[in-house]
């Protein structure tokens, strides 16, 4: 597929594409028709894949970013999407079509988490900025504060207690992170911002106040999320560490340290839905699989030749995207995984992966960012429905059993 061919629209069951143009005060809003360097190319699929067919398919290509594309956040029938050129773009679903930009000039974007009304962005300039959607205003999507905040900086700034070494020579506030912000994730009224400082720092949901610190890890942290009131973060160091919460109040504590292969970097970490599987993706290329009672490593599945950068999960389907440009699709199985399918298009390694919540027909909709500036959503069957698929061309990865 060639992102540079002109805009092609098929009658698509899941898609309904639909051109409407969004006023504001009475006026036409330049945003929502995209310049001609936006183009979104659309492939209709069956309503009801056969299962011969059953396989995970393309939707749509989107381009528009000029630059590698890092992060893929969705927010009600927006999809926002940031790159490494310091753009964040919002389309509005179901066409797909540019909604507008924000955060200009604010930094090369690393992460984007969404919560309500509220989008939380990390940069490269070790801030976290909040923004709100409010349909009230003009300007939608609206800057409202900056992490740490400026009641937070009065608070410690006075404060030798409050400073820490973060190189030689060189101190720092304990509320700010002392390089580039990562990852981020949201649980249980905490925001989790994870940092090539190696540190986890928490912050309140509600006023977005510092609570907390950790020194997680040896190296830079790749990634984070949570489940069941438990953080875990994934780290160049080879690591995922397992991070609990004793009371509402309470410091954070470590709860486990799970350990990768030697001189490899975990770049990626989901959880299965159940929260009793704690999935890594590693540089060499593998997803190894913990079990969180006893936090034992009991698989490990050689999943792509080159590095894995980023994962995505929906019930008992793990996507993992790799520098090999390619998006492997697998299922959970008793012996670790089996591959059901393998999604290729992109021209460059994949960044991130963000998977709907909503089911599609007898699937669900996956969003992949690449550093060939293009996002591509596919769709993915359920596992319910690929039985008959998989006994046909699916293998079953001969996993390395470490019980």
């Amino acid at each position: 597929m060639n992102p540079s061919i002109p805009i092609q629209l098929k009658a698509n069951p899941f898609l309904q594409i639909t051109t409407t143009t969004r006023t504001i005060n009475g006026t036409s809003n330049p945003d929502e028709n995209p310049p001609e360097n936006h183009h979104i190319i659309h492939h209709g699929i069956p309503k009801t894949p056969p299962p011969s067919s059953a396989s995970p398919r393309p939707l749509s290509v989107i381009t528009g970013h000029t630059e590698s594309v890092s992060c893929i956040a969705l927010c009600g029938e927006f999809i926002i999407s940031a790159s490494h050129g310091k753009e964040i773009m919002v389309r509005q679903q179901p066409d797909l079509r540019l909604f507008t930009k924000f955060g200009h000039g604010r930094g090369s974007v690393k992460a984007l988490v969404t919560i309500g009304t509220l989008i939380f962005t990390a940069h490269q300039d070790s801030k976290i900025r909040v923004w709100r959607v409010s349909r009230n205003l003009e300007n939608i999507f609206k800057l409202v504060d900056t992490l740490p905040t400026t009641k937070d900086y009065l608070g410690n700034f006075m404060k030798n207690s409050s400073y820490i070494q973060t190189r030689r020579h060189h101190k720092s506030l304990w509320i700010e992170h002392a390089d580039t912000i990562s990852c981020l994730s949201v649980h249980e009224g905490l925001i989790y911002s994870g940092s090539w400082d190696r540190t986890i720092k928490i912050w309140r949901l509600s006023d977005f106040k510092c609570l907390e610190s950790i020194k997680a890890h040896d190296d830079a942290i790749n990634a984070l999320t949570a489940s069941k009131g438990t953080v875990f973060s994934a780290s160049a160091d080879g690591k995922i560490t397992a991070w609990g919460r004793g009371e509402p109040e309470g410091s954070h504590f470590l709860k486990g340290v799970l350990e990768g292969h030697k001189d490899m970097s975990i770049n990626s970490v989901v959880v299965s839905g159940e929260g009793t599987v704690v999935y890594g993706g590693g540089s060499d290329g593998y997803v190894m699989g913990w079990l969180v009672d006893g936090w034992i490593r009991v698989f490990e599945v050689e999943a792509h030749k080159m590095s894995i950068l980023c994962m995505c999960m929906k019930g008992e389907i793990l996507c993992t995207g790799s520098t090999d440009r390619s998006i492997g699709v697998w299922k959970r199985a008793v012996n670790g995984l089996t591959k059901i399918g393998v999604m290729m298009g992109h021209e460059g390694p994949i960044k991130c992966l963000q998977v709907s919540p909503n089911s599609i027909g007898s699937g669900f909709l996956v969003y992949s960012g690449s550093i060939d500036k293009s996002i591509r959503v596919w769709w993915v069957p359920n596992s319910s429905k690929v039985e008959d698929f998989n006994s046909k061309i699916a293998n079953t990865i001969n996993s390395t059993m470490l019980f």
